[in-house]
């Protein structure tokens, strides 16, 4: 069983999606981009030459797989993580049982406190919103905490833009609560793997190029 010792933020964010991606207006009027949209904007080139490579009928069916199983994995830790006897379903999909099962250990094995779960959080300073995967200790420290599904291993080189994200919410929650957070947990689980991936970082090694992507960004909006 987890414990939970909740902050109230006293808010909530309404998203909307727009032709340039997810927006969020904050409780001051003011709307910002979700940190998904900012370092999709990154990416762009990357997917399209991908799609190009694998064809648009191959690419849609990988990406709705994707989609529905991090969809699926994240449902079920949340869940999870509120202490839920029927956080599996009877008929549960093999496929989705398997790569729970990694995720589960890192949970069982490191998390502690749970703090904020599924939660918008913003920044006037980043001019950024987003939601949040968890807000937790995780081995003793308060973390970030974002869940991750994939296709394949990846490399911490092939990660940055998950500590970005990540290192975008320890910004915004301290902005929000006036609590630091310096600790960056991805937990990710594979297919058809039996180790999770998982990646410790510190948010300062992160701040700087999170900003330098987010002036790039409102540059192109120019």
């Amino acid at each position: 069983m987890f414990t939970h010792k909740p902050i109230e933020l006293g808010y909530d964010l309404v998203a909307e999606t727009t032709e340039k991606g997810r927006v969020y207006k904050t409780p001051e009027g003011k709307s910002y981009p979700s940190i998904t949209t900012m370092l999709g904007y990154f990416s762009k080139t990357a997917i399209m030459a991908w799609r190009k490579k694998v064809g648009a009928e191959e690419a849609n069916r990988i990406s709705r797989k994707a989609a529905g199983q991090g969809t699926r994995i994240h449902n079920i830790a949340e869940d999870y993580i509120n202490n839920k006897a029927d956080y599996l379903k009877e008929d549960e999909m093999p496929h989705i049982l398997a790569m729970w099962k990694p995720l589960k250990k890192v949970l069982d094995e490191h998390l502690g406190k749970i703090v904020l779960q599924e939660c918008p959080l913003y920044s006037h300073y980043l001019k950024l919103a987003g939601r949040v995967d968890l807000v937790a200790e995780f081995d003793g420290k308060l973390s970030i905490v974002d869940f991750k599904t994939s296709r394949r291993i990846k490399t911490r080189k092939m990660c940055e833009g998950y500590f970005m994200q990540a290192a975008a919410y320890a910004i915004m929650f301290e902005e929000r609560t006036k609590i630091p957070i310096t600790q960056l947990v991805i937990a990710m689980t594979v297919e058809n793997e039996s180790k999770p991936l998982l990646f410790v970082e510190k948010r300062d090694d992160w701040a700087p190029v999170l900003i330098e992507k987010r002036d790039k960004f409102y540059k192109s909006l120019e």
